[in-house]
């Protein structure tokens, strides 16, 4: 049984992913700083801002645990606006480099984190370069929260190349759902505008726990990035009318189906062994 620290596993994606590993026989601990509202798991108040808290939780707490295998870290302000911007920052930015440094000072060679769609130009103001968007792009952050998960992104970089048995995996989420919110999918259909910021994007929490389990056990090292979404769009309309009407005139990079996620997969699919399971129109 693996042991594994979750950061954040009161949040949305976190439930799930506790929910997840336990369902794979994982022993798993939620540190994080709200207390869920169901227990599934241990819990233990940290503050990831704080080095000194971060090292101590991620090493020992009392005769719970001592030393851990693996680290999901999913702690932080979840999107844009939610606070000034410096404070998203900052929160950002510290926590996630507190949890890397821990990690490589405690000889943990396993990490999870949840990155973000956000850092590849979403809100697509300015039009992707091309579709189906991919991780093979430059990253364009347009705001302090996707700018502070491209520098995360860039610390997991370094990090492993200090430590070349270190693996840190990038998991850029998409606009994650539970089953609750899929009432609303339908009027969506209505105006294309009002999902066009993200190319009609979703990720169901429960496949995002899913990602993170398969990126914990892939056999890789270093630091990998990975799109994941759904594999359908939040849309009934056809992506070929929907790009006509919203992006007219960016180049279309390979076939998709009407439906199909315009944010690829592909290379959660092939490297991790992805695939989702949850579909808002069954739902």
């Amino acid at each position: 049984m693996a042991r594994v620290i979750v950061t954040g596993g009161s949040g949305k994606v976190g439930r799930a992913c506790v929910a997840e590993l336990l369902q794979h026989d994982y022993e798993v601990f939620n540190l994080d700083q709200a207390r869920p509202d169901k227990e599934l798991c241990r819990f233990t108040k940290v503050d990831f801002t704080d080095f000194g808290q971060t090292a101590e939780a991620l090493s020992a707490i009392d005769d719970l645990y001592r030393g851990v295998d693996a680290v999901v870290h999913l702690a932080a302000i979840p999107a844009p606006s939610q606070f000034p911007n410096s404070i998203t920052f900052t929160v950002n930015t510290v926590s996630t480099y507190n949890i890397f440094e821990a990690v490589r000072m405690l000889g943990i060679k396993n990490v999870v984190w949840a990155s973000s769609e956000t850092l590849l130009g979403i809100p697509f103001n300015v039009p992707p370069p091309y579709i189906p968007i991919d991780e093979e792009y430059a990253a364009r952050p347009e705001t302090s929260y996707s700018l502070s998960k491209l520098l995360g992104e860039e610390m997991a970089k370094q990090f492993c190349r200090w430590d070349a048995e270190l693996k840190i995996v990038g998991l850029r989420f998409s606009n994650v759902m539970e089953p609750a919110d899929y009432a609303k999918f339908p009027g969506y259909d209505s105006d294309a505008k009002l999902r066009r910021w993200n190319l009609w994007g979703y990720i169901d929490s429960r496949d995002a726990a899913q990602a993170i389990r398969r990126a914990l056990e892939a056999p890789i090292k270093g630091f990998e990035a990975f799109i994941i979404a759904n594999a359908e769009t939040v849309m009934s309309r056809p992506n070929a009318e929907l790009i006509a009407e919203c992006f007219p005139g960016v180049p279309v990079k390979k076939e998709f189906g009407p439906n199909e996620t315009l944010l690829s997969i592909e290379k959660a699919r092939r490297v991790l062994g992805y695939e989702p399971r949850y579909s808002w129109r069954k739902q």
